[in-house]
């Protein structure tokens, strides 16, 4: 693991902590970004840019890239007052990029090349975006080591979960005409030699098209790598997310012998039983229709509360 751009700092006003009480792990879409309008809320930057500046670890891990990080968390928090000496870290494209920034921007962004799908079979899906499905999404361009699309904010979801499974079953075609082997759900379509390299992962806004080694229990092992060579190690982990997927962080987490609980801002997919606790927007005395970026918002203030900050 590469060490932080920004070291912990003494400038006054920060509080850096080597065992802090809570860490915490978010994804973006959902949690802390509408998934609606893709932006977040004035009042979960302010919350975190709060807890940041208590000494409590803010972690992004998330399947964005690093533009989107940049523009619509870094920028807003560094506007908000960010101290200088505050080190926010952000795990990108599921764990294959990743950087660090301070009030006085983002430093060197990191990748880990190995982990990129072939250039030539995310130049084809841009082509098949623009052929045959930009009236309902478009292709990211921003992305560094995955190949995704995204739905036109525009479109109403109805339409693009519709066509979303068309440009999925093409986007499937491809990687075998590439000789690639994918997984998609419970659909495997190995290569040549029975290997399944990379897989179709959909989202309500998004497909995101990835190495298998990708994941959110990646992001957590670099977001615990990242802390420890600041010399910050947390007594608890809160991790955030608004899907199935997401529960991969505190999986991790848990079987590495981290104390755990984990926030599902979106529990009507179902919240399986875990070794570990699992919160919702009821735990904090809200209904059951506080979801998205109005629970993670909520559960972020609450825990501002809970530290002082």
């Amino acid at each position: 693991m590469t060490a932080p751009a920004f070291p912990a700092s003494s400038t006054p006003g920060v509080r850096p902590l080597s065992a802090p009480p809570l860490a915490l792990l978010l994804d973006v879409d959902g949690p802390v970004a509408s998934p609606v309008t893709r932006d977040v809320q004035p009042a979960i930057i302010a919350d975190m840019v709060a807890l940041a500046t208590a000494g409590i670890p803010v972690i992004f891990n998330t399947g964005r890239s690093d533009t989107f990080i940049r523009e619509q968390v870094m920028e807003p928090m560094i506007a908000a007052g960010m101290p200088s000496g505050t080190v926010i870290h952000a795990i990108c494209e599921k764990g294959a990029v990743w950087f660090s920034y301070t009030a006085a921007g983002a430093g060197p962004i990191h990748m880990d090349h190995e982990l990129a799908v072939p250039k030539a079979y995310g130049d084809d899906v841009r082509r098949l975006v623009a052929e045959d499905y930009s009236a309902h999404m478009f292709f990211d361009e921003t992305k560094r080591a995955m190949v995704s699309v995204e739905q036109h904010i525009e479109v109403p979801s109805a339409d693009y979960l519709a066509e979303q499974q068309l440009f999925e079953s093409d986007a499937m075609g491809l990687m075998a005409r590439h000789g690639l082997g994918v997984v998609r759900l419970d659909h495997h379509v190995p290569d040549s030699d029975d290997a399944v390299d990379y897989r179709v992962d959909p989202t309500i806004i998004s497909t995101d098209i990835e190495s298998v080694r990708l994941g959110k229990d990646l992001g957590a092992s670099r977001a615990v790598e990242l802390l420890a060579v600041q010399g910050i190690t947390p007594q608890a982990w809160r991790t955030v997310g608004d899907s199935r997927t997401d529960y991969a962080m505190a999986d991790w987490l848990h079987h590495n012998d981290h104390s755990v609980k984990h926030v599902d801002v979106r529990p009507a997919d179902g919240v399986p039983v875990k070794p570990y606790d699992v919160l919702t927007a009821a735990d904090l005395g809200l209904s059951d229709d506080v979801i998205h970026d109005d629970a993670g918002g909520a559960f972020l203030h609450n825990w501002r509360e809970s530290v002082g900050a």
